[in-house]
């Protein structure tokens, strides 16, 4: 059986020095996600990304004091400034270091069955954007790493980039960024890795920025493809389809799913699955169109304008009950 995550003492050696919340987090369309997925007093609700705890606190405020919040992530750094956030209303609260994919074995951890709300925001959070050393960001010189998960041994963003073939680059960076340049970008990264190998995200998007030789664009050159690299390092596209796959089974009856998506990959899968299960009758989409940020919110939290929010619920078979 699974247990919760805590914290070990080597845990607390190694980050104490970060678990602190003087980091501003602005969790993206938090009206809308209260609106929509009406957590209520009791109700057990599913963040499978909590992240620095912005939504989950909300939920722990609206389901206190008989209501249950499993928060998911595979980040231990988050996980203990959620903690550190959530802290005063921890009665109520489960951390799992763990990924949303496994939610159902979680949930029968703990004895429970379904869950009444279950939430995912796919975004990369602000505080692992603005680590140097995580190595989310082409704005920032840091190692090329882009792990969700800082477990030894697994694949990060330096060894596809130095030992990936031309043809694996090209297929990762037309296939998760949707790069027109992709061929050519891959050709200059190999060139590049010939002389030396590509060890940090200012090289890299250095290297990027030559292979595309263009003037002005909307976006900086390197976006794509390093929105590629981190879907491929943390395989979010196969957890997101393997999540939705069964989200179903882990929602209670009238309980609701909502998902929070920040490109065209992650929105298509969702607006997909959903459509789907409304055909054969199990879930109701509740958001026919996405909900995005008002004007205001984008101005506020320019990382929020292109969030995508979509929302459906467990509908309840006629002469059936869904525990």
């Amino acid at each position: 059986m699974l247990e919760p995550w805590h914290f070990s003492d080597s845990d607390y050696i190694q980050i104490s020095v970060i678990c602190y919340l003087k980091t501003v987090h602005q969790p993206v369309l938090i009206k809308e996600v209260i609106k929509y997925l009406g957590p209520e007093p009791s109700e057990i609700v599913v963040d499978g990304t909590i992240g620095l705890g912005g939504h989950s606190q909300t939920f722990l405020e609206k389901t206190n004091p008989h209501g249950r919040l499993i928060g998911i992530d595979l980040d231990k750094e988050t996980l203990c400034k959620a903690q550190e956030r959530l802290k005063l209303l921890d009665n109520t609260l489960h951390l799992f270091c763990d990924n949303f994919v496994n939610t159902g074995a979680i949930l029968e951890g703990l004895g429970l069955k379904t869950a009444d709300v279950i939430f995912l925001d796919l975004g990369v959070s602000s505080y692992q954007l603005d680590s140097d050393i995580r190595g989310f960001s082409f704005l920032r010189d840091g190692p090329l790493d882009m792990r969700m998960s800082l477990s030894p041994g697994t694949l990060n963003a330096g060894k596809v980039v130095n030992q990936y073939s031309s043809e694996m680059l090209e297929e990762v960076f037309r296939n998760y960024g949707e790069e027109r340049l992709a061929r050519r970008i891959a050709r200059q990264i190999v060139k590049h890795r010939e002389k030396e190998p590509i060890k940090t995200t200012t090289q890299l998007a250095q290297i990027i920025k030559r292979a595309i030789f263009s003037g002005w664009q909307r976006i900086h050159p390197a976006t794509r493809v390093f929105q590629a690299l981190r879907i491929e390092v943390n395989k979010e596209l196969d957890n997101l389809k393997d999540f939705l796959a069964r989200v179903p089974e882990w929602l209670s009856a009238n309980g609701r799913v909502g998902i929070i998506s920040f490109h065209s990959l992650e929105d298509r899968l969702v607006k997909t699955a959903f459509r789907d299960y409304h055909k054969t009758g199990i879930l109701e989409i509740i958001t026919r169109k996405p909900i995005t940020p008002d004007s205001v919110e984008r101005q506020e939290n320019p990382r929020s304008r292109s969030a995508k929010f979509r929302v459906a619920v467990r509908v309840i078979p006629k002469g059936k009950d869904i525990l």
